[in-house]
């Protein structure tokens, strides 16, 4: 192991550690020096008892004169702003809205959650699109989707519909906001192919010539959780963001023509803090056109989708495959790829497409019995990362936490972690389990703040949380 690695992985045990962060505290602390202010030079955007359910959480500043731990307010939400049961699904987008798509329809926040609205169709005559069938009695509500904003500012979005009929068969529909119109539209969706379960969609970056599935200044692709994870089925695309066809994945044990596909990119714009897909969904978009699914072969090969939507076997330009499956880029031109093995998280961070790597270890072995969920944003207007994991902690129940990176240029080591609620209440992911928190979530707005998913014993369901207390120079960088 590396000095480098040594250092990374000492100091993030003591961060997540209590008390190994106390005798860390007592030890740089000077005779003459306090420790710093928690809360040196961040400020609330706005009074946080302003909003309905302001909680307090345990935050805990790092800097080189140690950690000081202190209470910052969130804004918290539930059910009513879009979630389900057992999660919610967010995103956020470059205009400031909040976007939750956890339940049966589209639902947003563009005042960071003071006032939220959902678009609930009653129309059925999307020119194209199919009749839709009625739910069944008592069913409603029971729908799940997924939701990303393409880079032109469209909403790309899918609902899955699991009872919807009498038939039983179950049956998906196309969201989109269309940015240019400023309108909501929605389309029924049946292919031949079965769908089941939560969507996962993602933007492959266009102008698309896709032959029999149309052209289109992007493409929007949706794969099902349930389907595509047990075998290659289960995919759809559109060219319109609201007609969709059934789309093959190659087999991962195939053997595909090799392309070097162009990874390294300059000067994107500030939309490209709000492309990244869920990181199940396991690809992202690429700058210069297309799709990239890092390690998606059996061998450890990446696949590429291109503009003209054919598959390829695929590396970087120096030749190389990419250290994760989960990898985006943000508006500094960053490719951020992340990793998890046991108890133990790395971020890996490129500057140049992938030829070049920067790495930082979470060690979590000493709070950590097991890593249940996990997600991460970032964004390149303010040079800042964000990682929210879901873990078991040692004492039993699960805890929610969130590291702040910030001026990830400059250093991987994080310099904020906060304890999102109680840490009190243990769930599990999958059906049939009384408890459930299927899966992380999460997002950055344009001003620098984060909001996260995550439960506890204050509520049956899921919850998520709105950052308020932010850096002051946040607001200088979005001028």
């Amino acid at each position: 192991m590396s000095d480098l690695s040594v250092v990374q992985t000492v100091f993030v045990v003591l961060i997540v550690s209590s008390t190994a962060m106390a005798g860390c505290l007592e030890a740089v602390e000077s005779a003459t020096e306090g420790p710093p202010d928690w809360d040196k030079d961040l400020i609330y955007l706005e009074d946080p008892l302003t909003h309905e359910d302001p909680r307090e959480f345990t935050t805990r500043t790092i800097t080189d004169r140690g950690s000081v731990e202190g209470e910052a307010f969130w804004a918290v939400f539930g059910n009513e702003e879009g979630g389900n049961c057992c999660e919610h699904y967010l995103a956020g987008t470059k205009e400031g809205w909040i976007v939750n798509f956890g339940g049966e329809y589209p639902t947003w926040s563009e005042d960071r959650g003071h006032t939220w609205q959902e678009y609930q169709p009653t129309i059925f005559s999307q020119l194209g699109c199919l009749e839709p069938k009625p739910t069944i009695p008592g069913q409603e509500g029971l729908g799940e989707g997924s939701i990303v904003q393409a880079t032109n500012g469209d909403l790309i979005s899918m609902g899955w519909f699991p009872y919807p009929s009498a038939s039983g068969a179950d049956q998906f529909y196309a969201f989109l906001y269309d940015a240019e119109d400023e309108e909501w539209s929605w389309c029924f969706n049946r292919t031949p192919e079965p769908f089941y379960d939560r969507s996962w969609q993602v933007e492959v970056i266009g102008p698309i010539n896709g032959g029999i599935y149309g052209n289109g200044d992007y493409a929007s692709l949706v794969i099902s959780n349930f389907w595509h994870q047990v075998q290659n089925v289960g995919g759809q695309i559109s060219t319109d963001g609201l007609n969709y066809d059934y789309f093959p994945f190659p087999d991962r044990d195939g053997t595909l023509d090799s392309i070097e596909v162009n990874l390294i990119s300059e000067d994107l714009g500030v939309e490209w803090d709000f492309t990244k897909p869920h990181k199940e969904m396991r690809s992202f978009p690429v700058p210069s056109g297309g799709l990239y699914f890092p390690n998606y072969f059996i061998d450890g090969t990446d696949a590429y989708l291109d503009t003209s939507l054919n598959w390829w076997s695929a590396t970087n330009q120096n030749g190389s495959s990419l250290p994760s499956e989960y990898c985006a880029f943000d508006s500094s031109s960053a490719l951020h790829c992340v990793v998890s093995e046991s108890n133990i998280i790395t971020h890996f961070i490129s500057f140049d497409g992938g030829e070049n790597w920067q790495n930082f270890t979470y060690d979590l072995s000493n709070d950590v019995s097991a890593i249940e969920e996990w997600e991460f944003h970032s964004s390149g207007v303010h040079d800042l990362f964000v990682l929210s994991v879901r873990y078991q902690s040692s004492l039993g129940p699960d805890v929610d936490v969130a590291y702040h990176v910030r001026d990830f240029s400059e250093s991987l080591y994080p310099d904020q972690i906060t304890y999102i609620g109680q840490g009190d209440l243990d769930s599990t992911s999958g059906a049939g389990a009384d408890i459930r928190f299927d899966f992380a979530s999460m997002g950055i707005l344009p001003d620098g703040g984060s909001f996260i998913a995550y439960m506890d014993s204050t509520d049956p369901d899921p919850l998520f949380a709105v950052e308020m207390l932010l850096p002051d120079n946040y607001q200088d960088n979005m001028m």
